[in-house]
C-alpha cells in the first residue's frame, strides 16, 4: 500500500489559532484578533491518496474545489471566501493531482472524511462515482450546522453514495490506544478512529504500511506541537472531547514511537514529509 500526501492549498493563521491563549478574551484572542498580520502563518492544507493493492484509489479528504484558485466565493461562499486568506493553485485541486500521478479521478473508490469543514470537502463535488465514508455524528452536525459551524451544505448535499460511520454500534472496536475504531476493508490496513472533540464526528485513519504505521491525525491535532504541549485550538466543538481525543493520540505515540504521524495543518512538518510512503 502506497500513501500519498496532497497539498491542496494553504491558509493564512495566526499562530493563536493553533494554540489559543487562556484567561479573559481567550478564544478572541485566538482568532487572531490582537495579532498583526503580519506574524500569521501559512498552513498547510493536506488530502491524502492511499492505493490499496485490492481496493484501488482511496482519499482521505478532498481539499479545495478547483473554482478556490480564482474566486474562492464561488465554491466557499461570500463570508468564508472574504473572511479566510488562501493560496491555493489550480494544479492544487486533488483531482488535477490525480491526474498528473495517472489516475483516473472516477476510479477513486472511497473517500474518507476526517470531517466536512470547507477545507476539507469542498472538493467533495469532483468525484461523484466514490463512496464517501463520514461518522454519522458528523453528518448530523453538517447538515444542522452552518457557516458559523465551519460547514457549507453545498459541499457535502448531493445524491452520492454516503456511508456513516455509527461509532456507537456493538462492532465497533477498540484498538490500540483508541476506544473505538473501524476496520474499513476488513483486513486491517485501513482503520478509522473516532476522534471528536473538533467537530463532533470527527474521525482520524490509522495506515498499516509494511514495517510502519501512518496515522492521519486530521484536525484532532493541528500540529505535532499540539500533541506534545496539549494545545488547545482557538475553535471546537467540545473542549473535553477534543482532550480525550487527544489523549488517545498522545497514548499511540508514546506505545507506537515508530509510527509516522501527520497533523492536519502543521506548517513545520509538511515539508518534512516524504513524498510517498510504502
Amino acid at each position: 500500500m502506497r500513501v500519498t500526501p496532497l497539498l491542496a492549498g494553504e491558509a493564512k493563521l495566526p499562530p493563536t489559532y493553533l494554540n489559543s491563549p487562556s484567561g479573559r478574551l481567550g478564544r478572541l484572542r485566538g482568532l487572531g484578533l490582537t495579532t498583526p498580520r503580519s506574524r500569521w502563518i501559512w498552513a498547510p492544507v493536506p488530502a491524502f491518496l492511499v492505493e490499496h493493492p485490492g481496493a484501488g484509489a482511496i482519499l482521505v479528504d478532498t481539499g479545495f474545489a478547483p473554482s478556490v484558485a480564482e474566486n474562492p466565493r464561488e465554491s466557499l461562499g461570500w463570508r468564508a471566501g472574504t473572511l479566510f486568506t488562501l493560496r491555493v493553485g489550480p494544479e492544487q485541486a486533488i483531482r488535477e493531482q490525480l491526474l498528473a500521478r495517472g489516475i483516473d479521478p472516477d476510479a477513486v473508490g472511497l473517500v474518507v472524511m476526517t470531517h466536512l469543514h470547507f477545507d476539507h470537502a469542498s472538493g467533495v463535488p469532483e468525484f461523484p462515482a466514490a463512496t464517501f465514508v463520514v461518522d454519522r455524528h458528523e453528518w448530523e452536525a453538517a447538515s444542522s450546522g452552518g457557516f458559523r459551524h465551519g460547514y457549507r451544505h453545498s459541499h457535502f448535499d448531493h445524491p452520492f453514495d454516503w456511508r456513516e460511520i455509527d461509532y456507537g454500534a456493538s462492532d465497533v472496536e477498540s484498538h490500540e490506544t483508541f476506544g473505538r475504531t473501524v476496520d474499513l476493508l476488513g483486513d486491517g490496513s485501513v482503520r478509522l478512529l473516532s476522534t471528536p472533540g473538533h467537530t463532533h464526528g470527527h474521525q482520524s485513519v490509522l495506515l498499516r504500511l509494511a514495517g510502519r504505521s501512518l496515522l492521519l491525525v486530521g484536525d484532532a491535532a493541528y500540529t505535532r506541537r499540539a500533541i506534545a504541549e496539549s494545545w488547545i485550538p482557538a475553535l471546537y466543538a467540545d473542549r473535553h472531547v477534543y482532550l480525550r481525543s487527544l489523549g488517545e493520540i498522545q497514548r499511540y505515540i508514546q506505545a507506537e514511537p515508530n509510527a509516522v504521524v501527520i497533523c492536519g495543518h502543521d506548517a513545520e512538518s509538511w515539508p518534512t514529509l516524504e513524498s510517498v510512503y510504502a
